[in-house]
């Protein structure tokens, strides 16, 4: 797909899991996102972003991912029309098994709908096993093992370890002999052949998995390079200490500290996250261990991922010039709440949370900082090619960040609120740099339509809060081109259309709101820093199918305004 940022274009944020598809089991899928496309081929989009969809651990989180390959087992279609080894007989008998009707209506219950996409999943091994000689696909299979041996042993006996250890997913708690790759493949050796011919043959239904998966993902790829939809993916920053990278290549990550981010105005979601910042949880990597194979974990990733996105947004592109970082897990946060950095340090035995390698407090850490974002971005940009990353640069940004992704050619984001004058007035769309991503707010952020609502009930307040929310609310509606509008008017209608208007006004070359800013809504998808299995759980009211009846009149309005401001 040719992308030119000399060509403006609309595209649409829309996380998987909240998309009710066709044959919905409870959470988004290959074939939900195939209507996403199509849809939004429709209705003058010419990009759809979603979150990762790498494997989740147990808090279901898409950025805390067990491994930065495999792909999650939620996101497979498990209906016989996209699975051929499952028959209609045993999807209606498994389906039966569960209450489809409670899955399907509520936010999503990872827990119960991966058990029934394994069910199905199994069924369909079985069978591909027992046709293997017959069907042709078997080619095709062991086509795929090959393709990827550069990853899926490694994670497939891990998978099989996962299970023996009950999903405990610190592996310091596994055995000895199960910690890392290299002795866990002498310990499998080890075992009577009965016992390992089983064990292999468990890898080999992980694998089975993955290659549905991958699958399926190559058709949505095409489906989409057919509509002329380019579809961006997400590279989280870190991944799961317990995971099948840190177990595959130990070697490459430092999990004595728990990567985050520093504290910042934006994010106050509870009192830790306010005094210390976000913890994480991830390792840290070991740069100089990545540099002697010229970062060949990192290429390796980027590659496969690649394989089925036209752009990819790399998470947290800050961490890549210096890394915020604990001396502690997440598990112990609630700790250090309300104490001292004396007390802190008494029970660390001495180190805080702090920017790794270097904190900027002189030129030479700067300089220091500067370079190895540089180097890695710009290796990270060569191997998807020119414009196919987006540089997530949101946060506390150092000075040096976005002249270095200009330099580079980098997109980076412009969210209106933040991008401000010397003076501290908001910035005209008209100024934003060409090779950038424009959006009112991402995951982690509340919908517009509750920032809106927040800042009107603050005028009520008086003082500072009243000047400061009337402030921004005239802001917003300057930037849209609609000063004239009263900031007391309700968000639905003139207001909602106002913003979407002057989003797509924007010189940025791609202008992408979140669906729920799209259809102005009031679902939360993440609450940075919070715990809990609300995050990552909201979906959207109607299914995809019924989103051009349910939002006729603002979509007739959407794809006219798109063709005005020449993102079509």
């Amino acid at each position: 797909m040719t992308l030119d940022p000399e060509k403006k274009i609309a595209g649409l944020l829309v996380p998987l899991f909240a998309v009710r598809g066709r044959h919905d089991l409870g959470v988004g899928d290959t074939e939900a996102l195939s209507e996403v496309i199509e849809w939004a081929a429709g209705n003058n989009f010419r990009a759809v972003q979603i979150l990762p969809v790498n494997e989740t651990g147990g808090d279901h989180s898409p950025y805390n991912v067990l491994s930065a390959f495999a792909l999650d087992l939620s996101t497979i279609t498990t209906h016989p029309s996209r699975l051929p080894e499952l028959t209609p007989g045993d999807y209606r008998q498994i389906t039966e098994r569960h209450d489809l009707a409670a899955l399907r209506s509520g936010p999503v219950d990872y827990i119960r709908v991966k058990a029934l996409k394994r069910e199905l999943l199994e069924a369909a091994w079985k069978r591909f096993c027992k046709g293997d000689g017959r069907s042709g696909r078997s080619k095709l299979f062991a086509r795929f093992l090959d393709q990827h041996s550069a990853w899926l042993p490694d994670y497939t006996l891990y998978r099989v370890l996962l299970e023996i250890n009950r999903h405990e997913e610190d592996i310091s708690r596994w055995p000895l002999t199960q910690r890392n790759a290299k002795s866990a493949r002498v310990w499998l050796a080890a075992h009577p052949e009965k016992e390992r011919a089983d064990l292999e043959e468990q890898r080999l239904f992980f694998a089975f998995v993955q290659w549905i998966a991958f699958s399926q993902w190559s058709a949505v790829a095409d489906l989409a390079e057919v509509m002329g939809v380019a579809l961006i993916g997400d590279v989280p920053v870190g991944v799961a200490a317990g995971g099948a990278d840190v177990f595959s290549s130990p070697e490459e990550f430092d999990p004595t500290r728990s990567c985050g981010a520093p504290p910042e105005h934006v994010f106050k979601s509870d009192s830790f996250t306010e005094q210390w910042g976000q913890n994480w949880g991830f390792p840290l990597y070991r740069w100089e261990v990545m540099a002697r194979n010229n970062f060949l974990w990192w290429r390796r990733r980027l590659r496969l991922l690649r394989s089925v996105f036209h752009l990819l947004r790399v998470d947290h592109a800050l961490g890549f010039f210096r890394i915020y970082s604990f001396p502690w897990p997440p598990q112990r946060n609630a700790e250090f709440i309300g104490l001292s950095e004396q007390a802190a340090r008494a029970k660390t035995g001495g180190p805080l949370p702090g920017f790794i390698d270097l904190d900027d407090s002189t030129p030479e850490n700067r300089n220091h900082n500067e370079h190895h974002g540089e180097v890695l971005l710009g290796i990270l940009n060569e191997e998807l090619g020119d414009h196919r990353l987006i540089a997530e640069d949101l946060g506390e940004v150092a000075p040096y960040v976005r002249p270095v992704m200009a330099r580079i050619g980098l997109p980076g984001f412009k969210i209106p609120m933040w991008e401000r004058n010397p003076d501290g007035t908001m910035k005209g769309g008209e100024t934003y740099e060409r090779i950038s991503v424009a959006t009112y707010a991402t995951h982690d952020h509340a919908p517009m339509i509750t920032q809106w609502e927040e800042w009107q009930e603050g005028l009520a307040h008086g003082d500072e809060e009243e000047a400061g929310c009337r402030k921004i609310l005239n802001e917003l509606l300057r930037f849209s081109s609609h000063p004239q509008i009263d900031p007391t008017t309700p968000f639905g209608g003139v207001v909602h259309r106002a913003l979407l208007e002057g989003l797509l006004a924007c010189n940025s070359w791609i202008a992408i709101p979140m669906i729920t800013d799209l259809f102005g809504t009031s679902q939360r998808f993440n609450v940075p820093g919070a715990v809990g299995y609300a995050n990552w759980t909201a979906r959207i009211a109607e299914p995809v199918s019924e989103w051009n009846a349910c939002h006729a009149e603002l979509l007739t309005w959407w794809r006219s305004a798109v063709i005005k401001n020449a993102r079509c």
